[in-house]
């Protein structure tokens, strides 16, 4: 299977190249350079009526008040207390929100599962599938990969701020996931010992890190490209050099969510 989904993936890869020149590049390094295609490119699904944009069937409600460039995003359905928050936020904020259409942690997908977080990336589509879909046919996973790398460039350039912003994704753990699980394939850390470590930041620009530093909370940067990519929004971030934080708490922890939003308002520009 390794070997055909490399030729999809290069494929997607010379689309992307040939795609009109817009503001969103990838780093050199070991990744291919190209561009984000454009708004007006077809690969997306955008409904002005309901505010409704997609990828890969995968549905997300667009929230937007006012002109402000920041945008956020909800991802499990499951962590009801991050989109509360979020909801909370948006009352008295300007920016755009993006809401999962969904109730649980993974999608139901052509009678399988997927984790919405983890699409980002052929590699990523690649072991989600994998993962939660071994029994799929050889072409069924091949025509699924196919799909998301074709609609996820237009995706990415609707969700990804422009001229620096930042993109913040909420999210709660209650499955033993915890700062000290970054802390390993991260380039700076600032741990604080009178915080849970389950409530913490992740981002990718330094400049955010050195700031959120001085902050009351835990937070770990990630700003070096690996070998590592599981899929999720970060790494994409990452790889586009889009400022992105990834916002932690506890399920069930609203006023301590709440406060960090906030937090992130008020210091980050």
């Amino acid at each position: 299977m390794k070997s055909r989904l490399l030729i999809i993936n290069s494929v997607c890869i010379l689309g992307i190249l040939w795609a009109q020149e817009k503001t969103f590049y990838l780093k050199s390094g070991d990744k291919v350079t190209g561009t984000i295609l454009s708004e007006n490119e077809t690969s997306i699904k955008l409904n002005a009526q309901d505010d409704i944009v997609e990828i890969g069937g995968i549905k997300f409600k667009v929230v937007k008040k006012g002109n402000s460039d920041r945008k956020y995003i909800w991802f499990h359905g499951d962590e009801k207390t991050a989109k509360m928050a979020l909801d909370h936020h948006m009352k008295t904020n300007e920016g755009t929100a993006y809401y999962i259409q969904n109730k649980l942690r993974e999608v139901n997908f052509h009678g399988g599962l997927l984790d919405p977080n983890r699409i980002f990336s052929s590699d990523g589509i690649e072991k989600n599938i994998q993962k939660y879909n071994p029994q799929w046919s050889l072409s069924k996973k091949m025509e699924i990969l196919a799909s998301f790398d074709r609609e996820r460039p237009t995706f990415l350039n609707e969700i990804f701020p422009k001229n620096g912003g930042l993109l913040i994704a909420i999210h709660n753990n209650f499955r033993g996931y915890n700062v000290n699980k970054e802390i390993k394939r991260s380039d700076s850390i600032s741990i604080k010992i009178d915080q849970n470590p389950h409530d913490f930041f992740l981002c990718t620009n330094r400049t955010d890190f050195e700031l959120l530093a001085k902050s009351p909370y835990n937070v770990v940067l990630q700003e070096k490209w690996t070998d590592e990519d599981d899929g999720s929004l970060s790494w994409a971030a990452l790889r586009y050099d889009v400022r992105y934080v990834l916002l932690e708490t506890r399920l069930g922890w609203f006023k301590k969510q709440k406060e960090m939003l906030n937090y992130l308002h008020k210091n980050l520009k």
